[in-house]
């Protein structure tokens, strides 16, 4: 379902609306009150959908929205940059959840997870463990292209597809990222989610500059942005969703906040491991500050 209306413009206003992906770590903190800043009003959320079953939502979810958040299913399954065809059960189950959720929206990667995989059959399918970036030539593109057309179909919402961090470049890439993902989005009508820390660590891999990559990106066709924590292990950055947020990749959010001025734009916190109030509240600082220092030199 290719749209021209950003799917979250009933919740983003003028300024950077700041949300965090659900855990029931972090739902149990923002329901007692332990995260009060104004700025993480929780207007949208996110949840991986592989680890939801529709009309089976936790109790504190259905709160949530029935509070008037908003939820987004996030994906992490679909493969849609693999050569197979999408799994109909697995979009059936996102497109459940988006209806149950009232979502304006469904989220998934750029990537491909599996090989093999043939509609009834289990045996013989090779699964990576892992969002694998695909090679960014036509071909691959024309691949993913008509994936997320059939998605899209079935979907009964928008899909937006996030940025994975790229260690390794293929020998075959024809295309950047960016040009790659401009492509995708104009070709096929779908968002995109712009995961900085990714684009972050793509950079850092490859030699790029991460500025110079960041005002690359189509930023018209981002629907939302991730920021998380990581750390580096050697030359390469890792997004562990577990760490502080380093300066760069903050330095790297004033940025897109600078480029996107005078239009919505939502920032969501991942965080995945050393779930606490204090791992929260400075990633919550962290962010504030450098939305904050975006907005003044926008």
């Amino acid at each position: 379902m290719a749209s021209s209306n950003h799917p979250l413009k009933t919740v983003l206003a003028d300024e950077p609306a700041v949300g965090a992906s659900w855990r029931p770590e972090l739902a149990a903190m923002f329901n007692r009150g332990a995260v009060t800043d104004d700025t993480l009003n929780l207007a949208f959320t996110e949840i991986v959908a592989e680890n939801f079953r529709p009309g089976q939502l936790p109790a504190e979810l259905t709160r949530l929205r029935e509070s008037g958040t908003v939820v987004v299913p996030h994906g992490v399954s679909l493969g849609l940059a693999g050569a197979d065809l999408p799994d109909a059960k697995r979009v059936k189950h996102l497109a459940a959840l988006a209806a149950d959720l009232d979502a304006p929206m469904v989220s998934e990667h750029v990537a491909f997870v599996r090989a093999g995989f043939e509609s009834g059959r289990s045996s013989g399918v090779l699964e990576a463990g892992h969002l694998v970036a695909p090679p960014r030539t036509t071909l691959a593109l024309d691949v993913l292209v008509d994936n997320v057309s059939r998605v899209q179909d079935d979907l009964g919402v928008p899909l937006a597809l996030e940025n994975v961090a790229t260690t390794l470049q293929w020998p075959e890439n024809e295309l950047s990222e960016p040009d790659y993902l401009r492509e995708l989005s104009r070709r096929a009508g779908c968002w995109l989610v712009l995961d900085v820390p990714n684009l972050y660590a793509t950079a850092v891999a490859s030699g790029t500059d991460p500025v110079a990559l960041l005002r690359r990106f189509p930023l018209e066709r981002v629907a939302y942005v991730h920021i998380a924590g990581g750390r580096f292990e050697g030359n390469l950055y890792w997004d562990t969703h577990a760490d502080n947020i380093i300066d760069p990749v903050a330095d790297l959010l004033t940025e897109l906040v600078v480029l996107t001025a005078g239009r919505g734009l939502g920032v969501l916190i991942e965080r995945d491991g050393s779930i606490d109030e204090a791992s929260v509240s400075a990633d919550l600082s962290v962010v504030r500050q450098a939305i904050k220092a975006g907005v003044v030199h926008a």
